[in-house]
């Protein structure tokens, strides 16, 4: 009983806004040619409280913050692999851990996805289209030692704001092609797994590589 109040509580203090949607010019067209999709990986920023900065350097904010980064990227392709059937996508995700050898092989860390062109990626990786989420966590917790724990088992606690965005870049052109922004505030305890099901379960009513 004590459980599903704690659930309650935890429901009723989420608030999220309406998901806001952008198609390019030449979204129809792209996406037809698109059999192939890289899921890079997420691109995360952490804005903590003041009191648990000074608890972590830089370089423990950046490990965290690249640890996060490929959690969400492989929970978010095991959630496609398992909805396969129910939604008949268009297109094949191809393997994160494909997608990582590759980039570690051509030199590319982390760090370095957010300048890379998109197009490059695509065509060092050999897919259609690349992927990614981008996600920004406002004041999670507020006890740093307690993050940084969690954090390394793929949970991080309650957090004020989590605003998450799904980006879809044209492998030819590097264009962004689809962009998928959802925001939630409150009381959001939780790990990647439980984030990116409730992303996508967003995100899928309108997600362009489904063919129902």
């Amino acid at each position: 009983m004590r459980k599903f109040l704690s659930l309650a509580v935890i429901t009723a203090c989420l608030f999220s806004c309406g998901p806001k949607i952008y198609k390019s010019s030449d979204f129809s067209t792209a996406l037809a040619r698109h059999k192939n999709v890289a899921i890079l990986p997420a691109e995360v920023t952490l804005q903590l409280r003041p009191n648990m900065t000074k608890k972590m350097t830089p370089e423990q904010l950046d490990d965290l913050s690249s640890k996060m980064a490929y959690d969400i990227q492989e929970k978010m392709h095991s959630w496609f692999l398992r909805r396969e059937d129910k939604y008949n996508y268009t297109v094949k995700f191809q393997d994160v851990t494909k997608t990582n050898a590759l980039l570690k092989d051509a030199g590319i860390s982390y760090n370095d996805l957010k300048s890379t062109d998109r197009a490059k990626l695509a065509k060092l990786l050999g897919v259609d289209a690349v992927l990614q989420d981008r996600t920004v966590m406002e004041k999670p917790m507020s006890d740093g030692a307690a993050v940084a724990v969690g954090l390394l088992v793929g949970t991080w606690g309650a957090t004020n704001k989590v605003h998450t965005t799904i980006n879809i870049h044209d492998g030819n052109s590097g264009n962004l092609l689809w962009k998928y922004d959802y925001e939630v505030s409150g009381s959001v305890g939780s790990s990647s797994t439980q984030m990116v099901d409730a992303l996508m379960k967003n995100a899928s009513k309108k997600f362009p590589y489904t063919a129902n």
